[in-house]
């Protein structure tokens, strides 16, 4: 005679909690202010030291931030880029580390998500550098990447 299918204690996990409806990242978000301090980046832009502001910026960025801290630090960060002259957005990317790099796209890819009239035009300069610089590689790891910004 066969066994009863409704029994469940054969599995060795349980297979529910591999919905991606159902999924919940480890980490959780806390609503510490972190990342850099407004005054801090505008101190930098006033000693034109656009570089060092941007690295701030994208050396810890806010993956476990709340959305208003995610907010606030894009604000800063287009903030920043818009500082640049055209010419200079090449060689201010290539300073940077591979993951400045991709945490920069993820940036770009949230500006474009939520559009301002004056932010479009840099956001779409700065990526077109971005991407000349890491090549569809970095596309596809932002785009692949869980952590948002």
């Amino acid at each position: 005679m066969s066994k009863s299918s409704q029994s469940t204690n054969f599995r060795k996990f349980n297979v529910d909690d591999l919905d991606e409806d159902r999924f919940q990242d480890d980490t959780t978000a806390s609503d510490e202010t972190g990342g850099p301090s407004e005054g801090d980046v505008q101190n930098l832009l006033n000693g034109k030291k656009n570089n060092d502001a941007l690295k701030l910026i994208l050396s810890s960025p806010p993956y476990n931030a709340s959305d208003k801290e995610k907010k606030r630090i894009l604000a800063l960060l287009i903030r920043v880029i818009s500082q640049y002259k055209s010419s200079e957005v090449e060689n201010a990317v290539k300073s940077l580390g591979s993951a400045e790099q991709d945490a920069l796209l993820k940036f770009i890819y949230k500006g474009f998500s939520e559009p301002t009239d004056s932010s479009c035009g840099s956001l779409l300069s700065w990526h077109e550098k971005v991407v000349a610089v890491t090549g569809n590689g970095g596309i596809m790891r932002v785009l692949t990447d869980r952590k948002s910004v």
